[in-house]
């Protein structure tokens, strides 16, 4: 049975949580083996330590999460006098969303993007790129803010933002712990006889360790992804819900994905928070891709607005033109 808006917002919330849990579990786990590699009778304060410094982390990215992502983007707030179209656009997509007039924030680069972020609906923040605004029109920019709207009120973004900098901590410290190990900068076993269970327990530690240092980074992808994709077409759905008229957010799509610019300021902790993945020209669709397929985003939209698929274009198809499938704006 298909769900509800607020069945699927509030599914959100609870993968939410415990995708959340899983990345602390997954972080604690790795502090925990490195500490024992190197001293096994102290694992329980790395066990403790790295514990802490998970929930630390997920608690700061609640609080303070927002401003580091607007930081790492090189992100300044829009003012009324220079983005007076765009702080329009936005309050009247935040009175159909029925959320709080969001913070707009401007991201100086040439290729058009946009990701939201913030804590919840209170403290939400939408930033958009000046490429954005200097090659959409008012519907597509609609289409794009609507969307981003969307994430605010389906509570995407807590657990974007908690990805972008808990997730990103752990193949910074598998990659510290490695690199260690490669130019000898690992543990030394003891040789003592009187010893041999403290140096059978560190080398199951080290073995550990090393597995994890291997296979965390690619757990905590695969969680990062495990919901993404799906959350991207329910903020379609909602923001052309929001806008009543799905034609403005597919020809942004469009736009968007065949934009030759790359966007400078999007780096791995980030790429999966905006509309469309700024490095889409070298992602493949497929199991670490942090969006779905643009075409399909575009042909879900299409068949929202009740146009039949005809004609050279084949949605499932992204190096065909979409230009006969792009519908004018409404009359205003």
């Amino acid at each position: 049975m298909r769900k509800s808006l607020p069945e699927q917002i509030a599914a959100n919330k609870r993968s939410s949580a415990f995708l959340t849990v899983l990345l602390i579990l997954l972080l604690t786990a790795l502090g925990t083996c490195i500490v024992g590699a190197y001293k096994p009778s102290l694992w329980p304060v790395g066990l403790a330590g790295s514990l802490v410094l998970a929930i630390g982390a997920a608690i700061y990215t609640r609080y303070q999460g927002a401003n580091a992502i607007l930081s790492m983007s090189g992100a300044r707030e829009a003012t009324d006098a220079e983005n007076r179209v765009l702080r329009n656009v936005t309050e009247e997509m935040a009175l159909a969303s029925g959320i709080p007039m969001p913070k707009v924030y401007i991201i100086d680069d040439a290729a058009p993007n946009a990701f939201a972020t913030g804590s919840d609906p209170k403290n939400g923040i939408v930033c958009v790129t000046s490429g954005l605004l200097q090659k959409l029109d008012r519907d597509e920019l609609q289409g794009v803010v609507a969307h981003e709207l969307a994430h605010i009120r389906n509570y995407d973004i807590r657990f974007m933002t908690t990805i972008a900098l808990v997730a990103g901590m752990i193949p910074m410290i598998s990659e510290i712990f490695l690199r260690m190990q490669w130019f000898g900068g690992g543990p030394r076993r003891r040789s003592s006889d009187n010893d041999n269970g403290g140096n059978a327990l560190q080398a199951i530690f080290m073995v550990l360790a090393l597995v994890l240092s291997i296979l965390a980074p690619i757990c905590a992808k695969l969680l990062e992804m495990a919901v993404s994709r799906q959350r991207e077409y329910l903020a379609d759905a909602t923001g052309a819900e929001m806008t009543r008229y799905p034609q403005g957010l597919a020809n942004a799509l469009h736009k968007i994905s065949t934009d030759p610019n790359p966007l400078e300021a999007a780096n791995s902790a980030t790429q999966h928070m905006y509309i469309l993945n700024p490095r889409h020209l070298l992602e493949a669709d497929g199991l670490f891709s942090s969006h779905p397929p643009t075409a399909e985003r575009i042909r879900r939209l299409l068949g929202t607005a009740g146009n039949r698929m005809t004609g050279p274009y084949d949605p499932l198809d992204a190096t065909t033109s979409t230009a006969s499938r792009i519908v004018p704006p409404p009359v205003r």
